[in-house]
């Protein structure tokens, strides 16, 4: 019996959406399907932030939500994780795709558009060193980076000393503004330029993947400090706004509220089934892009692989900077997420990626926890201090993760999080430096701010079933496709051999957009 569709790709996020447009431009028959239901009608601040927190009567339906949201999530790694406009984002996913952590912070999503719908929105390039011994033509994976960039809409571009570092620069618009405290921070690099590379550290404009001019049907970033929240006018970039693109082809087609509970192989072809109805669709071809931890489930279990597979993570940590010369200066609306960026070499093998972000449009809660005083009196000190603050983070590369992944008998999987032993003296030594540098540009790292954060923290999840040039089983080719599994090919994370400590999306689509470029050819 002929399948119903070329392609069926499981999961609407960046991989997803990236894969798909070179099939249904080819002519393909492409079904998309993802597991989110109706999310209703979500309020969020319609006028900058710092003017909602004044005049909007309706602030707690966005600020705590009706369902007290915020408040029920105290513990969590993030707070985009307590923001009440996204919480459909991140609700149900791993009770959904029978995940357990242990000593690990697993984050996926369900919604359409997946985890882009809450991202820090950072995009980096790989070079062609950091895919080793794998036969990919270089040249093909750049001119997907292009297609990608352009599309998405990445803003950053200048020439500084990041310019080579996030390779991006010939495909972005301008930077965004910069506020008063990170014009300072870059003052005083620039001043002392001399210095910073005999400590290995480079400074640079931040490379988003957010608007500063208009593209199709999106504005411009207009610096409301709402990118925590909701961006009203789509300046940051989410792979939901590419349905609306992908549905003018006429052969594809997107079916919402599809949780995938397993795969079948009938008359050549490949089906999925859904666990809370009897839905099920076939096709020829099947890309699985449902983030890392729910396809490496889905992927183990058609396999019935039991042994313990890598899963490569970031080791993080946050801090907060206080630029005492900055002491009441005004909050004013301003860009939410990195606006400065730094490269850190550690040692020889490790190099560490960071950036800076205002305050502005962060609740105070997140910061009141971390100052080593009662709560009535760190709500007064950063009620003084918080508009001359600015708040990092660090990230290190995956191969200080030491964490696992297995598929148990009952068809869950279960992460171990765990670190390589020499991780806590990197980061230490990462820690130190910065400390020093920071204070060279006229910043001081608050002290006990600097917090590292639970393995899986950096929601940047790869190499559970890598690319190689000579696959075995619970591997991939260089076409995502699964040892064992003919016909079913990985695109997202999950087949990345490498993770790095630059920002994994961009990466991530390039390489799906590759994928699905190959296999166009075909049909």
């Amino acid at each position: 019996m002929k399948p119903e569709f070329d392609v069926i790709i499981v999961g609407s996020g960046p991989a997803g959406t990236s894969a798909a447009y070179p099939l249904v431009k080819a002519g393909l028959k492409v079904l998309m399907v993802d597991a989110q239901r109706d999310s209703g009608t979500l309020a969020a601040p319609h006028s900058s932030f710092l003017s909602s927190r004044v005049s909007d009567e309706l602030q707690w339906k966005w600020m705590i939500g009706e369902n007290f949201h915020a408040l029920t999530q105290l513990d969590a790694v993030s707070p985009k994780l307590k923001t009440p406009t996204h919480a459909h984002i991140f609700e149900g996913f791993s009770a959904g795709n029978r995940i357990e952590g242990h000593n690990f912070i697993g984050v996926g999503s369900l919604a359409t558009g997946g985890l882009s719908n809450s991202w820090g929105c950072g995009v980096a390039r790989l070079s062609a060193t950091d895919f080793p011994g794998l036969p990919i033509d270089y040249a093909e994976l750049k001119a997907s980076y292009e297609t990608v960039s352009l599309r998405m809409g990445i803003s950053g571009q200048i020439d500084d000393d990041l310019s080579s570092y996030f390779g991006l620069d010939e495909w972005s618009q301008p930077p965004l503004p910069l506020d008063r405290l990170h014009q300072r921070l870059l003052d005083h690099y620039d001043q002392y330029r001399g210095v910073f590379p005999g400590w290995g550290f480079r400074l640079g404009r931040s490379r988003v993947a957010v608007l500063s001019q208009p593209l199709d049907d999106r504005q411009a970033c207009d610096l409301s400090g709402n990118c925590l929240w909701k961006c009203q006018n789509q300046a940051l970039y989410s792979a939901s706004q590419e349905l609306t693109k992908l549905k003018q082809y006429p052969g594809f087609q997107h079916v919402q509220n599809f949780l995938v509970e397993d795969l079948l192989k009938q008359d050549g072809a490949w089906a999925i089934t859904e666990r809370r109805s009897s839905m099920r669709f076939s096709a020829s071809r099947l890309l699985l892009a449902a983030g890392t931890l729910a396809t490496t489930r889905i992927t183990l279990k058609h396999l019935n692989y039991t042994a313990p597979v890598p899963l490569l993570s970031s080791p993080t940590a946050a801090f907060l900077l206080w630029l005492p010369k900055m002491l009441g200066t005004a909050r004013v609306p301003a860009f939410g997420l990195g606006q400065l960026s730094f490269a850190l070499e550690l040692n020889a093998s490790t190099t560490a990626f960071g950036s800076t972000f205002n305050t502005v449009g962060l609740p105070m809660s997140e910061f009141v926890s971390r100052v080593p005083m009662s709560k009535r009196y760190s709500i007064e000190l950063l009620k003084s201090l918080l508009s001359s603050c600015l708040v990092g983070n660090i990230f290190l590369p995956g191969h200080l993760s030491n964490n696992t992944a297995i598929l148990r008998s009952d068809s869950s999987l279960r992460i171990n999080g765990d670190l390589r032993p020499e991780a806590p003296m990197v980061m230490k030594s990462a820690e130190m430096k910065l400390r020093r540098i920071y204070w060279k540009m006229g910043a001081f790292l608050m002290p006990m701010s600097f917090t590292v954060g639970k393995p899986g923290a950096d929601i940047h999840y790869a190499g559970t079933l890598p690319m190689s040039s000579t696959p075995r089983i619970g591997q991939t080719d260089i076409f995502g496709e699964v040892k064992g599994l003919p016909g079913v090919h990985v695109v997202d994370a999950a087949c990345l051999p490498k993770l790095t400590e630059k920002s994994h999306t961009l990466t991530i689509m390039a390489n799906a957009d590759r994928i699905g470029r190959l296999l166009s050819r075909y049909f």
